[in-house]
């Protein structure tokens, strides 16, 4: 385990990987420069009692995140997954059904499928239902799934960092687009769901010329990646994510 940075009464302590990516290191090092210290977490599963003391604050990804939740009384802010399925239309244009695995038939395809429940397997686009039942061969047909409807002609995908119904920051991750049309878009849905959606997560959005900006759909604020967003400016985020005070 190794710590870096003077350690600060402002910040928790940030637990990352001891393993990262380029993102991980703009997020350490971002932390760093405001003052925070960062530990890296090789055998993380092993309970540091130092640490039970510290407040702290979690950034990787879920297995890493969600074993040092438990190990530490964490209660990291997961984004419901179904809730993309409940918003109406004019935030998603296109139809989102939360759905069994059983009530997938031919005529269900092609469609953007993923688990309600995250990594059960990989979610991704299905032609036909032969090439789902290979994905989900041995699971229960009564295992719920999200079934979207494609929207061709994705020619933009932005990601923003949300607290408390205020974006942080937002960047382009796909193509390009009016990224001003797309904030109004987002401040919209923002204002009318800011009371269902958790205090930080990140939110996916996208763009087509025939539909306008929609919802593409929502990740955690611990494990998401910035995706081109600033290090700097999501820190508050990350922290609200997972801290333990």
């Amino acid at each position: 385990m190794q710590t870096t940075g003077p350690g600060t009464d402002q910040l928790p302590v940030l637990l990352i990987p001891e393993k990262t990516d380029r993102e991980l290191e703009q997020v350490a090092a971002a932390w760093i420069l405001r003052g925070g210290a960062v530990k890296r977490l090789g055998k993380y599963w092993i309970k540091n009692e130092a640490l039970t003391r510290a407040p702290l604050a979690l950034y990787g990804n879920q297995t890493f995140v969600l074993v040092l939740a438990q190990i530490y009384g964490l209660a990291p802010l997961m984004p419901d997954d179904t809730l993309i399925a409940r918003l109406d239309t004019a935030w998603t244009k296109r139809t989102i059904q939360q759905l069994t695995i059983a009530q997938l038939n031919d005529n269900s395809f092609p469609a953007f499928i993923k688990p309600v429940i995250p990594k059960l397997f990989a979610a991704g686009i299905f032609n036909r239902k032969a090439d789902l039942e290979q994905v989900v061969a041995g699971l229960q047909p009564t295992e719920e799934i999200l079934h979207a409807a494609i929207v061709p002609g994705i020619i933009a995908e932005a990601r923003s960092f949300v607290l408390g119904g205020v974006v942080l920051d937002i960047a382009f991750y796909e193509g390009m687009a009016d990224i001003g049309d797309g904030i109004h878009f987002l401040e919209a849905f923002l204002q009318k769901h800011n009371t269902i959606l958790p205090y930080a997560l990140v939110v996916d959005i996208a763009y087509t010329e025939s539909t306008g900006w929609f919802v593409l759909e929502f990740n955690a604020g611990w494990g998401a990646g910035l995706n081109n967003c600033n290090a700097e400016k999501v820190l508050d985020c990350i922290i609200a994510a997972t801290a333990r005070t």
